[in-house]
């Protein structure tokens, strides 16, 4: 998975929409794999166009709990915009989590006002489910 600051300098290199779109798909080719098993309803993020899955990985860490994610869709785009995500999130603490305004990154890449209204309620609906997950996190801690 490609970390978020190297996606923001490709993203500046890169003019054109339909390539930038084509390097979001490249992205998605980049996922950890989500095992078959946890393609479940349990994982399932609804709110979603695409079929999203989510799974959730708490680890304790010296400044609180960790949480590492892995995810899956059904859509090569949605997979792409996933794993814009998970370089914003995953690894991180729940604290940070909580903290971070992934779809600030999104305006600041430009891809909310390229995006459908669909796939932007997509994008928003995984970003709860992960604040959600990091504030379960840190009330369990």
């Amino acid at each position: 998975m490609a970390d978020l600051q190297s996606i923001i300098d490709d993203f500046e290199l890169i003019d054109d929409w339909e390539d930038r779109y084509r390097y979001v798909i490249d992205l998605g080719r980049t996922l950890d794999p989500l095992p078959e098993e946890a393609h479940n309803e349990a994982n399932k993020v609804h709110g979603c166009a695409s079929q999203v899955w989510l799974q959730t990985h708490v680890a304790d860490g010296a400044d609180g709990p960790v949480l590492n994610f892995l995810a899956d869709s059904d859509a090569h785009i949605v997979r792409g915009l996933v794993a814009i995500i998970l370089s914003i999130y995953s690894g991180h603490r729940a604290r940070d989590i909580l903290e971070t305004d992934a779809l600030a990154i999104f305006r600041q890449l430009g891809l909310i006002e390229h995006l459908t209204p669909q796939r932007s309620n997509g994008v928003r609906a995984m970003v709860e489910r992960i604040r959600r997950e990091a504030n379960a996190a840190l009330t369990a801690a």
